[in-house]
């Protein structure tokens, strides 16, 4: 696995790290499709949402609060797979579905107080390739990380990373496939 970043925090990146195909994880998983509020105002989510893990277990974010079903059979190979080769521990998968280029996920962070200080947060991407923007949140000298993140690929956020940086898939018109994001990640 290549170091991507090794500033406050850290991002590993693999391609090719797995066999599995997109139809194979969309089968057996759970879809929702939720209002988030911004700016005083509530739009539907812009893209589809699933979550998995243990049977139970919850998770919260932007005020939409998530209850696993339990694990697909092809989710908890990749958590297992996972698992072995980071060293690292996961109950539970973010399934995003970006229908098309419409579809995206603004600035955020991952550091909702459940995943605990520097957590883990493993991502896998199937299906069209999108570009993935990582950029600091205080330090405007250091240029943002771009990088298209093809089929099959991982990247890896550890560390501080979530503190000190924000990421966002963006709009792409230009995109008219599908991609499918797993972020596997241990809720506390």
């Amino acid at each position: 696995m290549k170091v991507i970043l090794n500033h406050d925090g850290q991002v590993l990146y693999q391609e090719n790290y797995t066999d599995e195909t997109m139809d194979d994880l969309l089968r057996d998983v759970v879809w929702r499709n939720d209002s988030i509020m911004m700016f005083g105002k509530t739009h539907p989510q812009p893209r589809m949402t699933a979550w998995h893990g243990e049977k139970g277990l919850a998770y919260t974010y932007s005020k939409i609060k998530m209850i696993s079903p339990g694990w697909t059979p092809a989710l908890l190979r990749l958590k297992e797979k996972l698992e072995k080769d980071l060293n690292a521990k996961f109950n539970s998968v973010l399934v995003n579905y970006y229908r098309d280029g419409n579809d995206h996920m603004s600035w955020h962070t991952d550091n909702e107080k459940e995943l605990g200080k520097n957590p883990v947060i493993a991502s896998l991407s199937f299906g069209e390739p999108r570009k993935f923007t990582l950029k600091h949140r205080t330090d405007k000298n250091i240029d943002p990380l771009v990088m298209e993140l093809p089929s099959q690929s991982l990247l890896v956020m550890k560390g501080e990373l979530q503190e000190h940086w924000v990421h966002r898939i963006s709009k792409s018109t230009r995109i008219k496939n599908p991609r499918l994001n797993l972020t596997f990640r241990y809720i506390y």
